[in-house]
């Protein structure tokens, strides 16, 4: 007799009965119960995906800052600083760049700063006790007192020289310098050669010109007064507006080395920051390399969680196809097991590699920048190694005959 809930069909037959249909919430429930259960293992599984997760933010977020620091750093120096260092001849001796050279540079027209540092052949020392063959590593240059201003350095303690200054027996250390030379306040006396000369400055580092930091500076009249300098400088700088400088570029040798432009050296400091940020994406490259086979590391990892874990439940597996679970909705739930194993490890690995890149960048001054698709990217590579890594052991619970799962041991 059939059954006064359900209509019979034309023929007296009962309509054939659907399988139920999971709702999302559902699958979800589901997914989480093996992880529930097994928090240990699911714990180190998801620590190799977010290990792998964690590296490649923070390179990418490392990177970013790095970055931006670096271009902030030129936007600040700026870009149109030229430099002419002599040059040397064929046994190594320096050929001296003209004593007019700076006023030649001044003479082009786009130019609108122009200077000069000089090398000067006094040997330095802490003091009159030193041996004079023990050397601090400084050496000494004649420094015009515009220098500061066209090089946009800054003095960290005392004074730069100035018009008065230069014709006296003073020095402004560059950074490394003063810490050589043991000298941390101005007012201290060093020695150059036999004479004493007074500090009367420290510098911040040069951030263009850091051959600077370990300079110890005196006045071009200074020089010439007191260690027989010649009055030849040895490098001008100038600046001159961006547009106009790769023009300028190309007359500087010429200009102050006329019939011999090959032999002076034409230069862009701000070349050598920019090769700097060539360097680190290179090294960046690496990293995320090394980041993504720690991410496939994890996903095997996850793989091999989910064999075993349809190996240990295939009495749950029975049971729930006995009372009718599909194919369909076995594969779902492990499949489901696999994406949430996988996406916890991706939070945990964006959310570490996100505090890395805040903590590292804080501790060197930088700006932090995580750029957001290096999360969305780490997150949905993440997940993919989740449908990877669990379609295997969710097809394989899916094929399992009830009778076989409910009699395993």
């Amino acid at each position: 007799m059939a059954s006064p809930h359900r209509r019979p069909t034309p023929t007296g037959c009962l309509p054939r009965l659907k399988p139920a249909r999971l709702s999302p919430g559902d699958i979800l429930r589901l997914g989480a119960v093996g992880l529930r259960a097994r928090r240990a293992r699911v714990v180190l599984s998801a620590l190799g995906i977010a290990i792998g997760i964690a590296t490649m933010v923070a390179v990418v977020g490392l990177s970013q800052s790095s970055k931006s620091d670096l271009m902030a750093q030129l936007d600040r120096l700026g870009t149109n600083l030229l430099t002419v260092e002599a040059g040397t001849d064929a046994m190594g001796n320096e050929i001296k760049l003209p004593k007019s050279a700076e006023a030649m540079v001044e003479r082009i027209g786009p130019v609108k700063d122009a200077t000069a540092t000089a090398n000067v052949d006094a040997r330095i020392r802490r003091s009159d006790v030193v041996p004079e063959e023990r050397s601090a590593g400084v050496t000494t240059q004649a420094a015009r007192t515009d220098l500061l201003a066209t090089l946009n350095a800054r003095v960290a303690r005392g004074t730069w020289l100035d018009r008065a200054s230069q014709h006296l027996p003073v020095t402004v250390l560059g950074s490394v310098a003063a810490q050589r030379l043991g000298v941390t306040e101005p007012g201290q006396k060093i020695m150059m050669d036999d004479e004493y000369v007074v500090v009367v400055g420290i510098l911040k580092p040069v951030e263009l010109v850091p051959t600077l930091d370990r300079v110890a500076m005196i006045g071009f009249p200074a020089a010439e007064k007191y260690f027989r300098f010649d009055g030849h400088p040895s490098m001008i700088f100038e600046r001159s507006p961006d547009a106009t400088v790769e023009d300028v570029r190309a007359v500087l040798a010429r200009t102050v080395s006329p019939g011999n432009e090959g032999s002076p050296k034409v230069s862009r400091p701000s070349d050598a920051l920019a090769a700097k940020a060539a360097t680190d994406k290179g090294l960046t490259t690496l990293m995320l390399g090394l980041g993504a086979v720690a991410l496939l590391v994890g996903g095997v990892g996850v793989a091999n969680t989910m064999v075993i874990s349809v190996l240990e439940r295939r009495q749950e597996i029975g049971l729930r196809r006995a009372i009718g679970a599909t194919r369909n909705a076995i594969r779902l739930q492990f499949l489901t097991e696999s994406l949430l194993l996988s996406a916890l490890g991706g939070a945990t690995g964006a959310v570490l590699g996100t505090a890395a890149t805040f903590g590292f960048a804080f501790a060197q001054g930088w700006t932090a920048v995580v750029p957001p698709w290096s999360v969305a990217g780490g997150l949905a590579a993440t997940l993919l190694i989740g449908v990877l890594a669990g379609l295997y052991p969710a097809v394989r619970a899916s094929r399992l005959h009830p009778t076989v799962a409910l009699n395993a041991t």
